[in-house]
């Protein structure tokens, strides 16, 4: 075992004894020794930036970057191998069958998640390591049940999302401080696999969640070159495509770019965690305050807005603008309900390609053929990098737009509430994605529902009744709706649903939202694997 390093757990003995190896322990103790520290300052400066958001100062774009906005020489590196035409991807957890089911799905590639469709149980995030390690090796296929799961001859190109910043791997200590998430993830899928996917003729290629600022990805870009370096590849090999889904990084996305530049693969429209920032980082504006989640579609002005200048500013720089994602699932048993849903997702895909953007984003694999059919017809080359859209002209204040039209209504509050319980039951049992209604569920749409529920609680609003929306009246819906919970989420456990209620009824009454129900519920996790969390502190 490596100087310093603590592996806090005995759970998934067999895949840590595979994957965790001495010199991928020692690769990520370099890595935590080398960057923890400027991590740690910049989640520091997320707080500052809150602090004068809620003061008044309002999100414009930077200054002090005016220059590189302006200079229009500089792009971005050309795509890296498979990555040229992303018309749809698909995206899930790292379990087994996940990964052979939608590297066989049809869509370009796979965005494998270890974020947010993942509860980050030390199982979870090792084993769904094996898995991705045994795809590239093309040693993934298995029976269950009797049924055979086996890769097909050409698999959809690989691309990984690790954690975000803000979050620990609690399970690990380098020097008695946890590691960065992000870090454990990124270094242990690139120690493993980096050296076999060149060879293979692809590369190391990642989404990377939840940035707020372009210095978060200069860090991304310092951790590539060291990375690179140090198991001895050609800098540039990797590739990194950037979620735009906080509000902050929407008025810094040149600035991303060109940080990430020689290892950038676009940008993507990151559409359920993008309106869940907007709410947050906004939590001082009682002019900021949304309708129902169903009204805040993709057409309202500010996510309009938000979506043109991402494709123009993609396309300026020459890589791909990604559109979002397409939560729903068939309706197995309602053909006729399962006709107005798909057409719902015909219509969005139709918007993204007419729009600009390069590819999709799908949930399920059946949704596949409906997307590629979309991108098809209306994109005739590998991408639309030529479509420069000139005529985008969106200032701060089309970022910033109140104008969204919609109500509050008791059902609207019923369902965030089912949505956001469900959610935190199957997150703390391990499960980080949950069918709900037909759309897939994650943290970023949990997220929005408990978010608004607090907004709506602190501000008083009315629902289109006109009664008054208190944390009392929340209370009551909560306990109308918990009961039925479980029919929905079956998994959910009866001690886990009532750790998200007791959640969801403090999280209302809050003078602030958490910043992030996954770092609230954490301990929960890290307990569950025999350690004790010395690091957060327990919500609840």
């Amino acid at each position: 075992m490596v100087a310093g390093v603590q592996i806090h757990t005995k759970v998934a003995q067999d895949a840590q004894s595979e994957i965790l190896t001495d010199g991928a322990v020692a690769f990520l103790a370099a890595l935590h020794r080398t960057f923890e520290s400027t991590r740690q300052s910049l989640l520091a400066a997320r707080d500052d930036a809150q602090r004068r958001f809620d003061s008044g100062v309002p999100l414009d774009f930077p200054p002090e970057t005016a220059h590189i906005r302006a200079e229009p020489s500089w792009h971005c590196a050309p795509p890296g191998p498979g990555l040229a035409d992303r018309r749809v991807e698909i995206t899930g957890p790292t379990d087994r069958k996940m990964v052979i089911n939608a590297l066989n799905s049809g869509a370009k590639t796979f965005m494998a998640d270890f974020e947010d469709s993942s509860a980050p149980t030390f199982a979870n995030m090792i084993i769904g390591q094996v898995n991705l390690r045994d795809a590239i090796n093309r040693q993934i296929d298995f029976t269950s049940n009797g049924k055979q799961y086996k890769l097909s001859q050409n698999p959809a190109v690989l691309l990984v999302r690790p954690r975000g910043w803000h979050l620990d791997e609690t399970r690990v200590t380098v020097d008695n401080a946890p590691i960065s998430g992000s870090l454990f993830d990124f270094g242990l899928y690139f120690y493993t696999n980096a050296h076999e996917l060149t060879k293979r003729g692809s590369g190391p290629y990642f989404y990377l969640p939840k940035m707020e600022h372009y210095l978060e990805a200069r860090l991304w870009n310092d951790v590539f070159l060291f990375s690179q370096s140090y198991i001895g590849i050609p800098h540039n090999t990797i590739r990194a495509t950037v979620l735009i889904e906080t509000l902050p990084a929407a008025f810094q996305m040149e600035e991303i770019l060109f940080e990430l530049r020689n290892h950038s693969a676009g940008l993507n429209c990151g559409r359920w965690d993008y309106i869940f920032s907007a709410i947050k980082k906004r939590r001082a504006d009682r002019s900021a305050v949304l309708p129902d989640r169903k009204d805040v579609t993709m057409t309202v002005p500010f996510m309009d807005a938000y979506v043109r200048l991402l494709i123009q500013t993609c396309h300026r720089r020459k890589v791909a603008a990604m559109g979002g994602m397409s939560a729903q699932i068939p309706i197995k048993d309602d053909p006729k309900a399962n006709e107005v849903a798909m057409e719902k997702v015909r219509a969005d895909k139709l918007r993204e390609v007419t729009a600009g953007h390069d590819g999709t984003w799908i949930a399920h694999p059946l949704i596949n053929q409906i997307a590629r059919k979309v991108f098809d017809e209306n994109m005739l080359g590998p991408n639309q990098y030529h479509v420069r859209r000139e005529d985008v002209k969106v200032a701060a204040a089309d970022l910033l737009s109140s104008n969204v039209p919609g109500k509050i209504t008791e059902d609207g509050i019923r369902s965030n509430i089912s949505v956001a319980l469900a959610y935190c039951g199957a997150w703390i049992g391990g499960n980080g994605c949950i069918p709900v209604s037909y759309l897939m569920e994650d943290a970023a749409t949990a997220e929005i529902a408990r978010v608004q529920l607090w907004q709506w609680v602190k501000y008083g609003s009315r629902l289109d009744t006109g009664e008054q929306i208190t944390a009392p009246y929340v209370d009551r819906i909560i306990a109308e709706q918990a009961p039925g919970v479980q029919k929905i989420a079956p998994s959910v456990k009866d001690d886990h649903l009532r750790i998200a209620t007791k959640y969801l009824m403090d999280q209302v009454r809050q003078q602030w939202p958490s910043e992030f129900l996954t770092s609230d519920l954490m301990p929960y996790l890290t307990m569950a694997d025999g350690v004790e969390d010395k690091w957060h502190r327990s919500v609840l």
